[in-house]
């Protein structure tokens, strides 16, 4: 009750949503009008507000319904990126034409004839490392989805400092005595604009799944573990993290103490004047900050207990989750290091992580030639970044959920990048690891599951990419619309349970396979118990 108290300003009753026109919709602050032409019975709302700019005093906010407007207002162009700083070579291409504090706007692809036509929902959460990422991106477009019988959504929240900021002066501001997770906090508000409004786009707000890939990942999880957003979810899709092993949320007295120091180092010695400081400065501060990242933390708010201690009990969202990672997350020098593929180094390395833990660890990725090392040190690394968490997620979810539970392990590797007729292309994202790939690296799924290989022409994708994409893309489609990815014409995929614990792997020739790392990632459960 007390979530649901605290989210009525987003779930307001709203005017009887219908389509004024083949292109205009009226939404709860007014009516929206799109002029780009359909493709293939496709229409395109794009930055359309769905909470208040978060600037000035609103900057470290949660964020405030949109006030109505009066005259049609157009959705034609993405709204600003937010805030955020993007390294060179980084796997970011925008199509929003600016960035700014004011970036709180999401998109609607929809295939609907009339708002009675009641079509499932994706709604997509951008990754980046809560540091980066847009919902203009390319790779996460709607269109290639929506033609296939969906409403998708791709929306933005803030990012870095600007979305993760905590202070014992915002703490003590909030009544929810919690300051931080602005940016899960912008989710959730994007999840209510969904249960409000998405009707008017011929959806249905009573099914909405939530898809996202990294940082999008992690926010899934967290979405169905705060009482905030539990109740805005029917399904849940995650590719690639999780709030939870070795990406815990931070304590809200740790984020404090970070916030304090960031003020001192911006030169600002209260809440007022940093909200006093343009956007601009406040980003260069923060990227002046030595390794300073802010991230997510346990406010107390949207996250009163850890991910594990409330799926544990039961109080997550119960809907069905399909989630996995890639074969390729990390490299194998994120273990060994500079160090050559022998098993004393090997052994070496892993001691070094896990001291005492380390035996049960070196049994679990046992390996004595240097192509097996090379393996286990891939293994390991791509499980220590993300691989064991979304494990960890789905066996929580498995106990407690109610639902069913799908996992998959994505192999196909990515093309190599190829310029196209002398272009100036968007750069090619760098792999890590070591020169040669051993597999997907991490993000390489994204393209293939929403249909969007043509719209990245960064690579040069054959048939067999077609073909691992409109499986994947099937799996996912078929999740969001019964929740359950199987369907005509695909491999049958087990739900992940006892005591087979099946999973998809997904390449060129797709197959389930019971879980061949299960041991592995029982034995790193064991070594971060006891750590």
């Amino acid at each position: 009750m007390r979530s649901i108290l605290l989210l009525l300003p987003f779930l307001a009753a709203s005017p009887i949503l219908t389509l004024a026109a083949a292109d205009r919709v009226k939404v709860d602050s007014g009516i929206l009008e799109s002029t780009t032409p359909p493709e293939n019975g496709v229409r395109v709302f794009k930055g359309i507000p769905f909470a208040q700019p978060p600037v000035g005093d609103l900057r470290w906010r949660e964020p405030r319904p949109v006030p109505p407007w009066k005259s049609v207002r157009q959705a034609n162009d993405f709204g600003p990126r937010c805030m955020q700083r993007t390294s060179p070579g980084a796997d970011y291409w925008f199509r929003s034409a600016t960035m700014s504090e004011d970036c709180l706007y999401l998109n609607v692809w929809t295939p609907a004839k009339s708002p009675k036509d009641r079509l499932p929902v994706l709604v997509y959460v951008y990754g980046g490392g809560f540091q980066n990422g847009d919902g203009s991106e390319p790779r996460y477009d709607g269109a290639n989805m929506a033609s296939k019988g969906i409403v998708a959504v791709t929306l933005n929240y803030r990012l870095n400092v600007f979305g993760f900021f905590a202070h014992p002066e915002l703490t003590a501001e909030s009544p929810h005595h919690a300051s931080g997770n602005y940016g899960f906090l912008d989710q959730v508000a994007a999840l209510a604009w969904v249960r409000r409004n998405i009707a008017a786009f011929g959806g249905d707000p009573r099914r909405v799944t939530v898809a996202g890939e990294s940082a999008g990942s992690i926010s899934v999880s967290a979405l169905m573990a705060s009482p905030l957003s539990k109740e805005l979810l029917h399904g849940a899709i995650g590719e690639s993290g999780a709030l939870i092993s070795t990406l815990p949320p931070r304590s809200l007295a740790e984020t404090e103490k970070d916030g304090l120091q960031f003020a001192a180092s911006a030169g600002a010695d209260s809440l007022k004047s940093l909200r006093a400081i343009s956007a601009e400065k406040i980003q260069e501060a923060s990227a002046k900050g030595a390794g300073m990242r802010f991230r997510p933390n346990l406010d107390g708010y949207f996250l009163p207990q850890t991910l594990q201690q409330i799926f544990a009990a039961g109080q997550q969202a119960k809907v069905p989750l399909l989630a996995g990672s890639n074969t390729e997350e990390q490299g194998a020098r994120a273990v060994l290091g500079s160090s050559e593929p022998t098993p004393e180094a090997f052994a070496a390395a892993v001691r070094r992580l896990y001291g005492a833990q380390a035996e049960g660890v070196l049994k679990a990725y046992a390996a004595s030639t240097p192509e097996a090392i090379l393996q286990a040190a891939t293994d390991l690394a791509s499980a220590r970044f993300i691989g064991h968490g979304t494990w960890k997620w789905a066996e929580l979810q498995l106990q407690t959920g109610g639902h069913p539970v799908y996992r998959y392990m994505y192999a196909r590797p990515r093309p190599a990048y190829t310029p196209l007729n002398g272009q100036a292309q968007p750069p090619a994202p760098p792999r890590p690891g070591p020169s040669i790939p051993r597999g997907a690296v991490h993000s390489a799924e994204i393209q293939y599951a929403m249909g969007n290989l043509p719209l990245d022409k960064r690579y040069a994708w054959d048939a067999d990419d077609a073909k691992v994409s409109e499986v994947l893309q099937g799996y996912f489609l078929n999740f969001i619309k019964t929740g359950n990815p199987n369907g005509a014409g695909r491999p049958d995929w087990p739900a992940y349970t006892s005591p087979a614990f099946m999973r998809m792997r997904i390449d060129v020739t797709s197959r389930s396979e019971a879980e061949p790392e299960r041991a592995r990632y029982l034995a790193l459960d064991a070594a971060l118990a006891n750590q």
